[in-house]
């Protein structure tokens, strides 16, 4: 069936509900957005062939006729049955959200978007079950139902509107925006539950994500005139709404209210209703974008580790006892993108022959990472890989260079740098290489607990300055960092650059800078010595 098949079938669904309909009118708020929305919304993003379009038919129908039978009749002990048959079909679209998601990571924040946008369509299907069954959420049943409509229309339609608007128009910040409005959501239900405050600081980042993308909207390129009126009126409800629930949001926080219930759900849901779905809606299937896909081809380690990594994970692996040299045989393998002629000779002395240097690092992480930081440390400290430390402190890294058996790790020429502090393992990464096109990657492998987290660099030259870097200089690019769990690889939201100079005294200065979502989080700068610079640190 395609969407056009779909249309009536859910057209009479709802005029069944709006004539045969036994409560107020608002009602149809939320099973407008069952019967018709959620149906038409994912024909868009199912593909052809896969398991959830074989078996939609058999799981889908039967949701969507229970939601119109509990609209139409009155209640009854079958109720509970009805609503847990539309909440199974939500948990079956969140798990293939996460299916999605599972085969990709965030390689494509747009599809990212999406595949929440499906996780959080069950738990709209969670909260409309504790409606209809009377279950005490600790809010009053007009505020429980009105949690089911808010994960109908701004958790599921409004993440999927803006994954489509991310396939065709994805400006630099489009990513931040579509970040700041799934966090919004999260915040909003904490907000709500816990604080006023944050309820109403979730509602202004959410106004912050959605006038960027109705700027956006405006600026994306359409092929069709009229497909991009409805879509920008759509996102353009958005801005008038917003409004309101500032305003509702301010007055909870204040105790004076200017805007109540009545008034949300008469402007406030109708606008959402029918300007932003409806027409959202319609203009997103005069012509639905594709789904740009990725296919990795790169060589990965094989080399998994268990709860604990340390120096564990290297009995086995390792070729013999004694150290190499260095992390890589001949910095020529990196040419053309670098020139070993004009390179500064001391950088590519310490890459070939890692084990004359001697590194010390001043680890900086930013301030708002720090609670995490802390908690991340607790699980580190145990399983030793990076294991970085809390403090700022300037500290020595020592460690070795070992050899790797290739025909375990599986790439090439593979050499793990331990590195340690005060005798405890920070970091087991394990150095190889690949060539894709015109362009040899660095290809570095940290082994994890049954997983293992690669980073794929570019490799290039500024001047005499080696900077090495995960961001991609080109779409077909390799370059990223990949967790690999179950012959799965999935790109993550993190970023990371190194830059190494040399400096007038003769010594190697390096600075090593991470992001995630693009929001920075981690700074190391390494003073790198030579063993026989006499003026080095003792």
């Amino acid at each position: 069936m395609t969407w056009n098949k779909w249309l009536p079938f859910s057209i009479i669904l709802f005029l069944v509900a709006v004539i045969f309909g036994q409560g107020p009118l608002y009602l149809l708020m939320l099973t407008v957005a069952q019967v018709v929305y959620v149906p038409l919304t994912l024909q868009m993003i199912k593909k052809k062939n896969d398991w959830f379009t074989r078996f939609y038919t058999y799981f889908s129908i039967p949701a969507y006729v229970s939601v119109v039978l509990l609209h139409i009749t009155e209640p009854s002990s079958w109720d509970a049955f009805l609503a847990a048959i539309y909440l199974l079909f939500t948990l079956i679209v969140a798990f293939y959200g996460m299916n999605r998601f599972l085969t990709r990571g965030f390689i494509r924040f747009e599809e990212f978007s999406i595949d929440i946008a499906l996780v959080f369509l069950s738990i709209g299907g969670m909260w409309y079950f504790a409606h209809i069954t009377n279950i005490d959420t600790g809010f009053s049943p007009i505020i429980t139902w009105l949690t089911a409509v808010h994960f109908h229309y701004a958790a599921f339609l409004l993440p999927v509107f803006n994954g489509l608007l991310g396939r065709i128009y994805k400006p630099k910040l489009y990513s931040f925006a579509a970040c700041i409005l799934i966090i919004s959501l999260i915040l909003l239900a904490i907000g709500i539950t816990f604080s006023v405050w944050i309820e109403w600081i979730s509602v202004v980042f959410y106004m912050i994500g959605i006038y960027m993308m109705i700027f956006y909207t405006c600026r994306a390129p359409f092929t069709r005139r009229l497909q991009k009126m409805f879509i920008v009126l759509s996102f353009g409800s958005l801005g008038v709404t917003i409004l309101f629930s500032f305003l509702y949001a301010f007055g909870r926080l204040t105790n004076f209210i200017s805007i109540d219930i009545p008034f949300m759900l008469q402007t406030h849901g109708f606008l959402n209703c029918v300007v932003f779905a409806l027409f959202g809606l319609i203009g997103w299937l005069i012509s639905v974008p594709t789904e740009n896909t990725t296919t990795w081809t790169f060589p990965i380690s094989e080399i998994r580790g268990s709860i604990i990594i340390g120096e564990k994970v290297l009995s086995k692996i390792q070729c013999d006892s004694k150290p190499h040299k260095g992390l890589v045989d001949d910095m020529n393998i990196y040419e053309p993108h670098i020139n070993t002629s004009t390179l500064s000779p001391m950088i590519r002395d310490f890459y070939e022959n890692t084990m004359d240097y001697r590194l010390f690092a001043e680890v900086q992480w930013k301030g708002w990472f720090k609670p995490f930081a802390y908690l991340y440390r607790l699980i580190s400290s145990v399983v030793q890989q990076i294991n970085l430390p809390l403090s700022k402190k300037r500290i020595e890294m020592t460690g070795d260079v070992l050899k790797i058996k290739e025909e375990l790790d599986s790439r090439k020429s593979p050499r793990a740098w331990v590195r340690k502090i005060h005798e405890k393992v920070t970091f087991i990464a394990i150095y190889s290489w690949h060539k894709t096109n015109d362009r040899t990657y660095m290809n570095i492998a940290l082994p994890l607990p049954w997983s293992s987290m690669i980073g794929i660099l570019e490799v290039n030259q500024m001047g005499h300055v080696l900077h090495l870097s995960s961001k991609k200089s080109e779409a077909n690019s390799d370059a990223g960092i990949y967790l690999v769990w179950n012959n799965r690889i999935l790109a993550l939201p993190i970023e990371e650059t190194f830059y190494v100079k040399e400096r007038e005294d003769g010594t190697l200065y390096a600075k090593h800078q991470m992001w995630i979502f693009s929001v920075p989080f981690l700074k190391i700068k390494y003073a790198i010595y030579h063993r026989d610079f006499k003026n080095g640190e003792q």
